[in-house]
């Protein structure tokens, strides 16, 4: 089924891109969200015409994560978290920290878009990836103490 996206969506596109898709997703998930709509004669006359607003607003998205990723890019972040015998962390540094702690620089970045695949249960500095656009992420690092030492 092909389908004109009105929103950009991760997996399949940017907003205004023609994409094929299974009738059951397209049914179930994108028409009904409104992401996108049915690739007919009328829809693409449309989609023609409002060509150079959507190319606006895609220059427009793109310009604002490079500055995002300028500014993600060489972050250290400073977690100081309790630590037992032998270094070993009690809990972890989930998503949520490194969340808030972005936070508090002043870098305003939701927790779904940290690419965390486990929480970090060491001390150290771990490269940690957040997703800043439609296939764009940026590389910080998470640097874990011990409470103490903070």
């Amino acid at each position: 089924m092909e389908l004109i996206l009105k929103t950009t969506v991760d997996t399949l596109g940017e907003e205004g891109d023609i994409v094929k898709v299974k009738p059951g997703y397209a049914r179930n998930y994108l028409l009904p969200q409104r992401m996108a709509v049915v690739a007919t004669k009328t829809n693409l006359a449309i989609l023609k015409q409002e060509n150079s607003a959507i190319a606006t607003r895609k220059k427009k998205q793109r310009d604002e994560t490079e500055a995002l990723v300028k500014k993600l890019s060489g972050t250290v972040v400073t977690i100081a978290q309790r630590v037992g015998e032998e270094n070993k962390l009690f809990g972890s540094v989930t998503a949520g920290d490194i969340g808030e702690k972005l936070a508090e620089l002043g870098i305003e970045v939701d927790r779904k878009k940290i690419l965390l695949a486990e929480p970090i249960k060491t001390i150290g500095d771990t490269e940690v990836a957040i997703k800043v656009g439609f296939q764009m992420t940026a590389a910080i690092t998470v640097r874990v103490v011990p409470l103490e030492a903070a």
